[in-house]
């Protein structure tokens, strides 16, 4: 049976490819999704949002095949207790999606599916990382969803887009195009900052050290939003045709908050006196330089000289929409949805309560 939503009426800023424009729509769901169960096919399904929007689509009552990137030595998904839990009630299979064979053959074979979701991300955002993932992968895929029948493909894309400077940007850019012009009912989620990627700095300030800003920490503002309030809006683009054909993006709830707001949460809540570190932003973009430079002559060096860039460019930029005519982010441009606070997921994590591994993540 469908799950019943509650009565509510969203604002979204959506992004018309045809006009490259913004404008404001509404969304209005009462009562019963009348939705039918569909059959998608979740790509990336062993990362923190894929699993969210694992969990977000079985909720719904849809027929999900979680497809996850074989790792040497392991056989079998149930060796690792925590992915089979978060992909419970869906049917996992192992596929590489970066290679086309095993993603037709392992991954759609031969099936039948209604609809794709995409939550593939390269790990470290380098540029062979980037164009093999976000781009070539997801070619792959909406090519072989395309052979297969599939009227229907979700991309989640990232905000930092509107703004392309790094390899990964240019590379998800290539692939919304590729996307838009398929001819299929198409959705792209451009979603504001990640919990998990502001979480690195909580175990310095527990340890009593100095929370690290960049410039005087109110150079930049974020609307994070969390991985299930993620997933839910992934999900919910299955079914409501007001998202369908739109670049959308989306942030959590609550009014935006700079690097200062949120090391100011943590050491009230820690019960510590507030002690900052700033690093000049200069710093950041010297080094992406001078490895860049280095990098000419020492290809090693290449890769750390775009994960300097990478630093920099998250020290610098804000996470919000950017208004083109006004040239500057806006936060009440920027769409909220869901329920779950960063300051809430910072009160869990100080009580050692789901704390993220941030992984290849950390940029820092």
């Amino acid at each position: 049976m469908a799950p019943m939503l509650p009565s509510e009426q969203i604002q979204y800023r959506a992004l018309d490819a045809s006009r490259a424009d913004l404008y404001w729509f509404s969304m209005t769901t009462t009562g019963t999704d009348s939705a039918a169960p569909l059959r998608v096919l979740l790509l990336g399904a062993s990362g923190t949002i894929g699993r969210a929007t694992a969990r977000a689509l079985v909720a719904r009552g849809h027929h999900v095949v979680s497809l996850i990137r074989p790792r040497p030595g392991v056989r079998s998904p149930t060796r690792d207790d925590a992915l089979t839990q978060d992909l419970e009630g869906t049917e996992i299979r192992w596929a590489d999606a970066s290679d086309a064979a095993s993603l037709r053959h392992d991954g759609f074979a031969n099936e039948h599916f209604d609809a794709v979701i995409s939550c593939l991300a390269s790990r470290t955002g380098i540029p062979a990382d980037a164009w093999r993932i976000d781009y070539q992968a997801n070619v792959e895929a909406l090519q072989a969803a395309k052979d297969a029948g599939v009227k229907q493909f979700i991309m989640l894309s990232a905000i930092c887009v509107q703004k392309p400077l790094l390899a990964f940007q240019q590379a998800k850019l290539a692939f919304e195009k590729e996307l838009i012009s398929s001819g299929l009912t198409y959705t792209i989620v451009r979603p504001t900052a990640f919990f998990k990627s502001l979480s690195g700095q909580l175990q310095r300030v527990k340890l009593g050290k100095s929370f690290l800003l960049f410039g005087d920490g109110q150079h930049t503002a974020c609307k994070p939003i969390s991985d299930d309030d993620l997933g839910d809006f992934l999900a919910g683009c299955l079914e409501h045709e007001s998202r369908h054909n739109l670049i959308l993006p989306i942030g959590g709830p609550g009014p935006a908050m700079t690097p200062r707001d949120q090391g100011d949460y943590l050491f009230k809540l820690l019960g510590k006196t507030p002690r900052f570190t700033s690093v000049p932003l200069w710093l950041l973009g010297a080094m992406g330089g001078t490895l860049g430079l280095l990098g000419k002559m020492f290809p090693a060096l290449a890769d750390k000289a775009e994960l300097a860039r990478i630093g920099h460019y998250y020290a610098s930029e804000s996470m919000l929409v950017w208004d083109a005519h006004a040239q500057r982010y806006d936060a009440d441009l920027t769409p909220s949805h869901g329920t779950q606070t960063l300051f809430e997921a910072y009160d869990r994590w100080v009580r050692d309560e789901g704390v993220p591994d941030r992984g290849d993540h950390a940029v820092f």
